[in-house]
């Protein structure tokens, strides 16, 4: 029969330290995300890559650009100009262009640069885009296989869509300089997490900027 000894005493104390002291139990005590979010150092930029795409299967989404809340963020006015021109390079080339509102706003709360022209659709939802509108039909309909995905906010209606394409298996372009938020930081996790997001996000996405899209000769 193998004996038991119990410890008891400067026995006891002695085990006592010897568990603190190993690395397991080092890491149980080790600190949560909170106590260590001043020492967290940002990860390297994704890569910037040009893409050329095929207007016929491509869409660019616009998302958000409502007076009221990217009137309110100045990285998000600064950046109109910018997906205006976008826009009209898309346009020239016949590229589906889809529009995005939230709440009880209409299409005459967007600003005019990023506003619907002609028969170009517009979508209400939430976060994401998909959630209880046709945007998924629209795409369909017209043989889309990549997004270009622009807007406000970035944590909100481009992230939420734009993982969303990627898990439907849609290819998704983010182009840096057309996604804005309230602060630069929201923009970096936006854009860090397209990027390397698992279950079979990141693959579909590519991060780039305006200047570095360019729309190819229809298939």
């Amino acid at each position: 029969m193998t004996k038991v000894k119990c410890l008891t005493g400067a026995g006891s104390a002695l085990l006592a330290i010897a568990l603190a002291a190993s690395p397991l139990m080092h890491i149980a005590r080790a600190q949560t995300i909170i106590e260590d979010w001043s020492n967290v150092k940002a990860p390297s930029p994704p890569e910037l890559k040009p893409v050329t795409l095929d207007p016929k299967t491509t869409a660019l989404l616009l998302l958000d650009f409502g007076k009221q809340n990217c009137g309110a963020r100045p990285r998000c006015v600064a950046s109109l100009p910018q997906v205006e021109k976008l826009a009209a390079a898309a346009r020239a080339k016949n590229v589906l262009v889809v529009h995005s509102l939230f709440g009880q706003l209409t299409a005459a709360d967007l600003f005019k640069e990023v506003a619907p022209q002609g028969d170009e659709q517009l979508v209400k939802s939430g976060a994401n885009k998909f959630l209880r509108t046709d945007l998924e039909k629209i795409l369909k309909d017209k043989g889309i296989t990549t997004v270009i995905v622009t807007g406000t906010a970035a944590h909100g209606a481009v992230l939420n869509t734009a993982a969303a394409a990627a898990l439907m298996g849609l290819k998704v372009v983010l182009p840096v300089d057309g996604v804005s938020a309230e602060n630069t930081y929201v923009e970096q996790y936006t854009a860090w997490h397209l990027a390397n997001a698992p279950g079979g996000i990141a693959p579909q996405v590519t991060i780039t900027k305006i200047d570095m899209i360019q729309f190819g000769t229809a298939s």
